[in-house]
């Protein structure tokens, strides 16, 4: 029904109609407010009548008491106007302002307080932030000039409301006994409104300044400072109202009264606006904003916040808009503060003194209270940890990208800044209280969860302590007892001990071949009696990975290690399983995911640190394989599954063990039957068990293996994959016997398919070449073979032998110009030879014109690149080519393409040796087509073969016999 000319005019009509059910009128607006803005230029769809009639039926909500109503037209106002305003719709923002300046005045100037007038004026604020929101965010010519018109008329006219209506805000004006009154409420929630209108422009403003002309520049950021000031005074008086009425409210327990927390809710909100409108003014232009008048006084005053909330008890800061001290709001100032310290720094970066810098004992006292204060594990954390080990490692994990929304993530950030900005203060600190405190044992669990932030602190700040504390000297006398201490409380200490060493190592402040280090990883790894749990045993895997990630790492440091770490990373993939998490909800849960996820990546970082000594870790390997390829956590893991996959076979000597990685060759075919998402790697998958063993790949597998080539072949969405396809396939018939593939091609119904592809000639150029470099090896291999799957394909394919030839050829004489690389034109030359000699006489038809033209084109190529050797070699002819260029047939190795990425690994060595084995590089290209027109002269007989040659060109074949006479 939606395709129907009129039907969203109908829906929106519908939804305007308050006679209706809710319920009815709901799904009207949703459904409208999803297809509307997609459809809004379909002349099939909507008639400029229909237009007409929306946009003004849009402002008739503007008294809609329905929330959900009210939020679909806001999103449906929002993304229209950002196509017809102005043009076609030049009177929205008048019809708003106009709606908002009558509410106002009864509101504020007539005291005239109307429930129906104040949801037009939240609904109208409401909808002009969504379009300030929208529009702010063009970037096209058309719609910043729409937006520069709207500023134009809103800014002084917004400042002003919020001017007036501020003057609420006082301790005065708003108290304990009157914060749960609705009009407290709506003077709060309107205020809030407002502001965030104001914000929108000040920050679009602020961020076009630089595009401005000189006139208008003075104008415009005069405006924008002017509002900072009064901002960064309102945001002081902000704080200690809600500070003041949020502590008296807590201590009469009236929090619970829904009225007034809903009143506390929105001042929390709106004291939050500030703070991001400060955080975005600092984000678009941080030079700038060092520069604003009172930026400095604002961002200590946060500072001020910050330090205060420490004088009360823990359970006063929380993420809660209810709360004394909002986690939100402290991190708005832990983030404007962090930001800002560059202005501070005792030398500014021209080397002159700064005058403008923060003492010593300020520094001091500021990385005190973050190590102390707000980075240590609070009960919360801890009872997270307990609750779901997983969940909780990696929600740590990805605190790299929430920082700027927790607080202790935030913490460790701005202890970073301090200690780049501040180092001559921040390191000796570090230095000395990590001297004193961890050679002390902690006991009970404020100075274990103390420790563990004193730890946090030296690995965030690895770099620059790096030179100053001695980590391998430590590593014994401190961090080899606590990773072996029972105590309950020390698993705490464990993980991060854990996540120092790889912080450490990955930092490169500590070399990774220390002994020590992979004794306390592997203990850690290892341990599951007291004083240990999941979340270290996680972190003990994670850091084992960093660790062999890094630079420098020797395998043969972590040889003797391997035996214990197998078992224990097997078994950590079984625990992870049996997690209460996973049990509740039937399924794998996300943080089991991502934990698999993790183990993935790790042991293909071992497996290709250890290279060639990796083969034992197929009991490892197997299993991890095939548990992420299951259906029910594939979709999820089976690009890092494919990675460990393929880097396990490329490392590898062997597909053989207990069990080895060849048991997972079927699964390897199924996913190249099927899987035609990654079929690139799967296929560099395939390749790489041809090149550990083709012959075994055959004997087991070789009708299965065809039938998964031919299914993706077959597939359309593989189409861009073809080509590596058919190469993997030169790749085998290169590494194998005919007996071994020949008729399994033609069971398989293979054969008949390229065949078809190639004589059809349809598909791209590209992979018909590989086509014929493939039938080329065929021929080379076993030139019979080849014949006889010809001729089977023929009944197959409904074509007769002799059309089958010639198209055949037809193909690759078309084809050849397009093969650039030497060795596929010489493989091409010897595959051709090949089928000569067969002495088909669809084939020697072809001698005189095609066949020794190409021939000769190949000869003399190579003849050419002799002769240039030879100048390259003279060290008195000097270098040939005036460019330096060199051409295809002068190289002497395959492109990159040919190795797949494989530098370093042991399948790098056996790719070379397949290359340096190719008779296309033994070979003599002269002497084998010299020897393979010998057997097709004694096929055919000596007088049918002069016959051929008599209907040669005499130069030709002057040229061909010279060519075969030198040799």
């Amino acid at each position: 029904m939606l395709d129907m000319f009129g039907a969203y005019d109908a829906l929106q009509d519908i939804a305007s109609q308050r006679s209706l059910p809710s319920a009815v009128r709901q799904q009207a607006i949703i459904q409208f407010k999803n297809a509307v803005v997609g459809h809004w230029r379909s002349r099939k769809l909507l008639s400029d009548e229909h237009r007409n009639r929306i946009r003004q039926r849009c402002l008739s909500f503007v008294d809609e008491e329905d929330e959900t109503i009210a939020e679909c037209n806001k999103v449906v106002v929002s993304k229209l106007a950002r196509t017809d305003y102005p043009n076609a719709w030049p009177n929205l923002i008048d019809d708003l302002v106009k709606i908002i300046n009558e509410n106002l005045q009864k509101r504020y100037v007539s005291s005239i307080e109307d429930p129906r007038d104040t949801l037009r004026l939240r609904r109208s604020l409401k909808l002009l932030n969504g379009i300030l929101k929208e529009f702010s965010s063009i970037k096209l010519p058309n719609g910043m000039k729409a937006m520069a018109q709207m500023v134009g008329q809103l800014r002084l006219l917004l400042q002003g409301y919020y001017s007036q209506m501020s003057l609420a805000f006082s301790s005065g004006n708003i108290t304990q006994e009157n914060i749960a009154s609705q009009s407290v409420y709506d003077n709060i929630l309107l205020s809030h409104l407002v502001y965030k209108c104001l914000a929108k422009i000040a920050a679009w403003l602020w961020n076009k300044s630089g595009r401005m002309s000189a006139e208008e520049l003075q104008q415009n950021i005069t405006w924008v400072q002017e509002l900072f000031q009064h901002s960064a005074a309102q945001v002081k008086s902000l704080a200690d109202l809600h500070k003041s009425l949020v502590f008296s409210i807590l201590q009469s327990n009236a929090m619970g009264h829904e009225p007034t927390r809903r009143s506390i809710t929105v001042l929390t909100k709106h004291l939050r606006v500030f703070g991001k409108f400060f955080r975005r003014l600092q984000q678009l232009n941080p030079e700038q904003f060092v520069l604003l008048p009172v930026s400095g006084d604002l961002v200590l005053f946060y500072w001020s916040q910050i330090a205060e909330s420490t004088n009360y008890p823990q359970n006063l800061i929380s993420d809660s808009d209810e709360a004394l001290f909002p986690v939100r709001y402290l991190v708005q100032g832990l983030v404007l503060f962090k930001e800002s310290l560059s202005q501070w720094t005792p030398t500014k970066r021209s080397g002159v003194p700064n005058k403008n810098t923060l003492s010593q004992d300020f520094v001091e006292n500021a990385v005190r209270l973050l190590v102390t204060r707000f980075m240590p594990l609070n009960t919360a954390d801890l009872e997270n940890w307990m609750a779901d080990p997983e969940e909780w490692v990696n929600l740590e994990d990805k605190e790299n990208d929430q920082w700027e929304y927790e607080l202790r993530a935030c913490a460790e950030r701005v202890l970073m800044q301090l200690c780049n900005q501040f180092p001559s203060f921040v390191v000796p600190l570090l230095v000395t209280t990590f001297e004193q405190l961890a050679p002390q044992p902690s006991v009970d669990l404020e100075s274990v969860v103390q420790k563990e932030a004193l730890y946090c602190a030296i690995g965030r700040c690895a770099r620059r302590l790096k030179d100053h504390i001695d980590l391998q000297a430590w590593l014994e006398r401190t961090f080899v007892p606590e990773a072996r201490d029972p105590n309950p409380n020390y698993p705490i200490i464990k993980r991060r001990i854990a996540w120092l060493i790889g912080k450490w190592v990955l930092e490169e402040c500590i070399g990774p071949n220390n002994p020590q280090i992979w004794e306390i990883l592997v203990h850690l790894l290892h341990g599951r009696g007291p004083g240990t749990d999941t979340v270290v045993r996680l972190t003990a895997a994670a850091a084992l990975r960093d660790c062999v990630d890094s630079l420098g790492f020797e395998p043969g440091t972590f040889a003797p290690f391997l035996a214990t770490v197998v078992p224990q990373l097997i078994q950590l993939i079984g625990e992870a399983d049996t997690l209460e998490s996973k049990r509740k909800v039937g399924i794998t849960a996300e943080s089991d995911l991502l934990f698999k996820a993790s183990l993935l990546v790790t042991v293909t970082k071992l497996i290709e640190a250890i290279k060639e000594h990796s083969s034992p870790l197929s009991t490892l390997v197997v299993p991890l394989i095939r548990e992420s390829l299951t259906p029910q956590v594939m979709i999820h893991l089976d690009g890092d599954a494919l990675g460990l996959w393929l880097s396990a076979l490329r490392n590898t000597t062997t597909i053989e063990g207990t069990p080895g990685l060849g048991v997972l060759l079927p699964e390897a075919m199924n996913l190249l039957a099927t899987n035609f998402d990654l079929l690139g790697t799967i296929t560099r998958i395939i390749e790489s068990y041809f090149l550990l063993d083709a012959v075994y790949v055959l004997r087991t597998h070789a009708v299965d293996l065809f039938r998964a080539y031919l299914s993706a072949f077959s597939s359309k969405v593989a189409e861009f994959n073809a080509k590596e396809l058919v190469q993997s396939l030169s790749l085998l018939v290169q590494l194998s016997p005919s007996e071994l593939w020949g008729e399994a091609m033609h069971a398989s119904g293979l054969f008949p398919h390229l065949l078809k592809t190639l004589v059809a000639g349809e598909a791209d150029t590209l992979l018909l070449t590989e086509h014929i470099y493939l039938f080329s090896r065929m021929l080379l291999s076993n030139k019979l073979m080849f014949l006889q799957l010809l001729s089977a394909s023929a009944p197959i394919l409904s074509q007769p032998e002799t059309i089958l030839y010639s198209t055949l050829l037809d193909q690759w004489w078309a084809k050849f110009d397009n093969m650039s690389e030497a060795r596929h034109r010489k493989l091409t030359a010897m595959g051709t030879a090949a089928l000569v000699s067969t002495g088909r006489p669809e084939v020697l038809e072809r001698l005189p014109g095609e066949i020794f033209n190409l021939w000769l084109d190949v000869f003399g190529e190579l003849k050419e690149a002799q002769e240039q050797a030879a100048l390259r070699e003279d060290p008195e002819v000097g270098i040939t080519s005036p460019t330096s260029l060199v051409r295809y047939w002068e190289l002497d190795a395959p492109p990159d393409s040919y190795y797949r990425d494989t530098d370093g690994t042991p399948e790098y060595t056996r790719r070379n040796a397949v290359y340096e084995q190719d008779p296309i590089r033994t070979a003599p290209l002269v002497a084998f087509v010299g020897s393979q027109i010998r057997e097709a002269e004694s096929l055919c007989g000596p007088a049918n073969f002069q016959n051929y040659m008599d209907a040669t060109d005499p130069t030709v074949l002057k040229q061909l016999q010279d060519a075969l006479a030198q040799g």
